[in-house]
């Protein structure tokens, strides 16, 4: 059976009145792990999708970034989106249920957050309701004020032309300690190690972005304090 088929069971579970936590519940463990992992970010991203009060073409084409969704699973995850924009349960509660299924991965939940402010962003708006969204959603996560800050300037701010945001350290720290946060950052954010905690294929993707992101701004610095170096 594909993802698709078992996130419409799921999804068909909920509709028919079943709870939300009872649908989780069956869902705790690789493989299906994933599928909870998939109904989480649709879900939340439908119930973001709510708060600016539109979905833009923009935001439909970054949510199948991030799925890759085939054109013969496009009606299903149509479907899943709709019926969880229809979903009584709020949004908190779908961040608690994916909070408790992760908390032992806070990685996992820091690339679902991401993947959600890529999606905020597509339209190039940060909606001043989407900012609220977000910033409930990372403390649901448990993800420190300050890691919410950076990662909010990485994608709603300056960071595409500011490499120390994307790393989240001050522009006058010493190598050194840049060295360290980018090797601690390339630790955990690797595909390999993530896919080898069995994280869901959606997450992995998400998190190959990050690592772009991380090196690309590993490399700008690092080439500019060479160049300032060699200026002195």
């Amino acid at each position: 059976m594909s993802l698709w088929s078992r996130i419409s069971e799921a999804i068909a579970a909920l509709a028919s009145g079943e709870s939300l936590s009872a649908v989780f519940d069956r869902l705790r463990t690789p493989p299906e792990r994933s599928v909870a992992f998939t109904i989480a970010v649709i879900a939340l991203s439908a119930k973001m999708a709510k708060a600016d009060g539109l979905v833009t073409p923009d935001e439909v084409t970054a949510f199948r970034e991030v799925f890759h969704i085939a054109p013969q699973d496009e009606p299903g995850a149509a479907r899943v989106f709709n019926l969880a924009r229809q979903d009584v349960a709020g949004f908190e509660e779908y961040a608690a249920r994916i909070q408790a299924m992760f908390r032992d991965d806070r990685e996992t939940l820091s690339v679902l957050l991401e993947g959600l402010f890529h999606i905020a962003m597509a339209d190039g708006v940060y909606h001043p309701n989407e900012d609220r969204f977000l910033e409930r959603v990372a403390e649901i996560f448990g993800l420190d004020e300050r890691g919410f800050r950076t990662m909010r300037s990485r994608f709603a701010g300056d960071a595409a032309c500011d490499p120390y945001a994307v790393l989240g350290v001050r522009a006058d720290a010493p190598m050194d300690e840049i060295r360290g946060v980018w090797r601690k950052l390339v630790r955990e954010t690797h595909p390999d190690r993530m896919l080898a905690r069995g994280v869901p294929q959606e997450a992995i993707r998400l998190a190959e972005k990050r690592m772009a992101d991380i090196n690309r701004a590993w490399e700008e610095i690092s080439e500019d304090r060479a160049h300032a170096h060699s200026h002195v």
